[in-house]
């Protein structure tokens, strides 16, 4: 795959109306597009780093990851709705159409917002920063193109995550 695609996201936000946290990644990558949920490289560490932030047993099944971020009051969703992208490279986006997060906020109370890497990051900056007037906090990627980081030290850098979710999970200070 060396040529660009317009792509649009083929899955939706995952979100009830107890979701206090809000992750953004990017863009799915390939292999997500072909689970159709998130974070479907098996070599990508999120599901692990979210699962030892929550004390939590690694899901395996698109089901028993909903499950784990619907009771653990997490949400998910992307930056972008529709891009130009080679790949699952996000040095490669261009033509960015962003995802519009509003129902996401009006339905959860959400009380903080992680973008899962820089790319994340930077686009939320760039559309939605302005829009919703809040912020969010970049967090290191979990993509397996991040190998410089270990696993122990994203589950310390992705701790933040852990404190806002403090207030309403049991068990967690």
């Amino acid at each position: 795959m060396s040529e660009y695609m317009t792509l649009t996201h083929t899955f939706g936000p995952l979100y009830d109306k107890d979701s206090r946290v809000l992750i953004l990644g990017s863009f799915p990558s390939v292999k997500s597009r072909e689970a159709g949920f998130f974070y479907g490289h098996p070599q990508n560490r999120f599901w692990k780093v979210i699962a030892a932030l929550t004390q939590s047993p690694v899901p395996v099944t698109v089901e028993e990851k909903k499950t784990l971020l619907h009771s653990q009051h997490i949400a998910l969703w992307d930056t972008i709705y529709q891009c130009d992208i080679i790949g699952s490279s996000d040095s490669s986006i261009r033509n960015v159409i962003p995802t519009d997060l509003a129902p996401v906020l009006e339905t959860a109370e959400i009380r903080a917002i992680f973008c899962n890497g820089g790319t994340s990051a930077s686009l939320f900056r760039r559309y939605q920063e302005p829009l919703l007037g809040r912020t969010a906090v970049r967090l290191p990627s979990t993509s397996p193109a991040n190998a410089a980081c270990s696993l122990q030290r994203l589950i310390e850098l992705w701790q933040p995550v852990r404190e806002s979710l403090s207030g309403s999970l049991p068990g967690l200070t």
